[in-house]
């Protein structure tokens, strides 16, 4: 669904990066659509530990992923949480900090400012104007207080976003997903989901929609959204019904899986990519070209341009596509044990890895129904 161009915009904004554990490269790419609504976040340092990973694929206009990309990994950074070392718990509670930072007087403004042009410029003098803390730094911690002006009855933008996110701490990946953009790893070259689509038909999906009031037609939330769990403010407004309660919400399912020397490299991508090619098609494919090409955003790269439909008459393969590829670095430094037998630098933490490269396919899933007060 949506207005494609008459021929479609295959300029790329890609970009690599890497750490002394971690290679990344990404590509993100406007296609047939006649508007670019994907957002993405690639942070190899999040602190010194962490790495942070999200893409974020908007519906009915670009303002919440770009939001997202701007703010979602600052509220995981800034929380209690994560502080005392729980990820999961942390970015359990940014997800539903999205929807609550873009309500009133400052959320409009933002998301204002992240608009076109004269929305930018909108938000620009309304916050020259009404913003007491309008000169703060951003290197300080930023609670959101809430701000009095003429949209402070502002209920949100009309239209949203998925969010589909890792972390990686050392051998721990915390995954969080809401919508259906995907996370994937493989795994000595077998692709692993390591998030679920949340889609309107699912069992629980269905259930909470239709105890919230809501119903499905044609595969979509009040005939309207074809997600059930997204950043977005429609179908939220029921006050007596907590946030992940709602017809429509922003509660994530987490998984936390232990990374092994078998793991390769890790795929989050919008759903424009996954729409075209399997799971395990998109593994082979980059185990196909990752040694070949000068950089990870250079098979992104060639991702995007297999996945492109060449006319509008399918559908798939004429949606916005962005996609992030993580390559794990292998040990390469070779000690000798007392036996004089070489021995890799990473081998002695193989044994102590919690997950087996069959339990890949089902991580165990933490914090996905905490309370979201």
């Amino acid at each position: 669904m949506g207005v494609y161009l008459s021929t479609p915009k295959t300029e790329k904004l890609s970009e690599d990066g890497e750490n002394d554990k971690l290679k990344f490269g990404l590509s993100s790419m406007q296609g047939w659509r006649a508007t670019m609504e994907d957002a993405h976040s690639a942070l190899l340092d999040l602190d010194n530990d962490t790495a942070f990973f999200g893409v974020f694929d908007g519906h009915g206009g670009k303002v919440v992923a770009k939001f997202c990309a701007k703010y979602l990994h600052r509220e995981v950074l800034n929380s209690e949480a994560y502080a005392a070392g729980d990820l999961g718990a942390a970015v359990h509670r940014a997800y539903f900090r999205m929807d609550e930072m873009m309500r009133g007087q400052r959320g409009w403004r933002e998301l204002q400012a992240l608009g076109d042009k004269i929305n930018q410029f909108t938000g620009i003098i309304e916050g020259l104007i009404w913003s007491p803390k309008g000169g703060d730094s951003n290197d300080r911690h930023d609670d959101w207080a809430f701000e009095e002006g003429p949209h402070s009855d502002f209920t949100g933008p009309n239209c949203g976003s998925t969010a589909c996110v890792a972390l990686i701490r050392n051998r721990q990946l915390v995954v969080a997903n809401a919508g259906d953009s995907r996370c994937v790893i493989s795994r000595n070259g077998q692709a692993y989901s390591l998030s679920r689509d949340h889609k309107p038909e699912l069992e629980a999906e269905r259930e909470r929609i239709q105890s919230a009031g809501g119903y499905i037609q044609m595969g979509r939330v009040n005939g309207t959204l074809n997600l059930s769990r997204a950043i977005d403010m429609e179908f939220k407004q029921n006050k007596f019904l907590s946030p992940d309660k709602q017809i429509l919400t922003a509660n994530p399912d987490i998984n936390i899986v232990e990374l092994c020397d078998d793991d390769d490299f890790l795929v989050l991508a919008c759903d424009g990519i996954w729409d075209c090619m399997s799971n395990q098609q998109l593994v082979d494919f980059i185990r196909e070209h990752i040694n070949t090409e000068e950089s990870l955003s250079a098979v992104c790269e060639r991702v995007l341009d297999r996945c492109l439909a060449p006319s509008t008459m399918g559908g798939e393969g004429c949606d916005n596509m962005t996609m992030i590829l993580v390559q794990f670095k292998k040990p390469v430094t070779q000690t000798k044990d007392a036996s004089g037998a070489e021995q890799s630098a990473g081998d002695t933490d193989a044994s102590g890895a919690e997950q087996s490269a069959g339990d890949a396919e089902r991580p165990e899933t933490h914090a996905a129904e905490e309370s979201s007060s």
